[in-house]
């Protein structure tokens, strides 16, 4: 195995890499195959925001958890962002469907958009992620539920909200 092993969820450009070392996530044992996903806070665009890493086909997939139809969070429970079989991601208020690997809308009212893609690696039993300008780790949260840190790169479909 590499000494670092990164991947990028889905084909999104990288508006703002990061290019230092990535911030422990979780545990790689925290991330079964399609199953739960580690919910993590950010800031995206300089606001508080949420994002999730989940485990798909043996690969460590991110996202901001928001919906490209709508800005809104897509998780049906904390941390249940499957659909029943286990295939999409599926946002839990207008059923935007995704392709879990690359983020892409496959049904629905997304159509033709993605979700927000973040670095991670995973090594030595930890998986990591990379902030970029656009998506920074959060101030430490005193809710041991909701770990913080996050990262990730808009694709062309999210511009940053006028200001």
């Amino acid at each position: 195995m590499p000494d670092r092993d990164t991947q990028l969820a889905g084909d999104a450009p990288q508006s703002g890499r990061a290019t230092h070392d990535g911030l422990p996530l979780c545990p790689s044992s925290a991330l079964a195959e399609r199953g739960l996903a580690f919910g993590f806070d950010v800031h995206l665009w300089g606001q508080q925001a949420r994002a999730f890493a989940l485990r798909y086909d043996g690969r460590i997939v991110a996202y901001m958890n928001r919906c490209a139809h709508v800005p809104v969070e897509m998780d049906w429970q904390a941390g249940d962002f499957l659909d029943h079989e286990r295939r999409w991601i599926v946002c839990s208020i207008h059923g935007a469907t995704y392709d879990p690997v690359h983020g892409h809308c496959v049904a629905g009212p997304c159509a033709h958009r993605r979700l927000m893609a973040i670095e991670t690696s995973e090594r030595d039993g930890q998986v990591y992620w990379y902030p970029t300008r656009d998506i920074r780790p959060a101030a430490a949260s005193a809710d041991p539920a909701h770990p913080t840190t996050g990262t990730s790169a808009p694709g062309p479909e999210h511009d940053p909200p006028a200001t």
